[in-house]
């Protein structure tokens, strides 16, 4: 899985710091913006995607709350959540 749970930790801290770019095995991707202002990576066939906090949803609730939650999806599949800094696996 690509280190998918390493990937996504040092992904999420990059995405809540703020940063313009994540570094990883000494290549720096930039991260990017849709017009909402979510911010997200492509990476290996994967999205990293912060959770908008303007959603109805529930998640979008946690997030106004404060909750830092970042997805991980391939294609339409969420692959993986983390949230708060704990890394869950949705593939069950």
């Amino acid at each position: 899985m690509e280190n998918l749970r390493e990937n996504g930790k040092i992904i999420y801290h990059a995405l809540f710091e703020r940063k313009k770019i994540v570094k990883l095995d000494e290549i720096e991707y930039p991260i990017n913006k849709f017009s909402s202002g979510v911010r997200y990576i492509d990476l290996f066939g994967y999205r990293y995607i912060e959770q908008n906090r303007n959603k109805k949803s529930e998640w979008g609730k946690k997030a106004r709350q404060g909750h830092k939650i970042m997805w991980i999806i391939k294609g339409r599949r969420y692959i993986a959540r983390i949230m708060d800094g704990e890394y869950t696996d949705l593939k069950k």
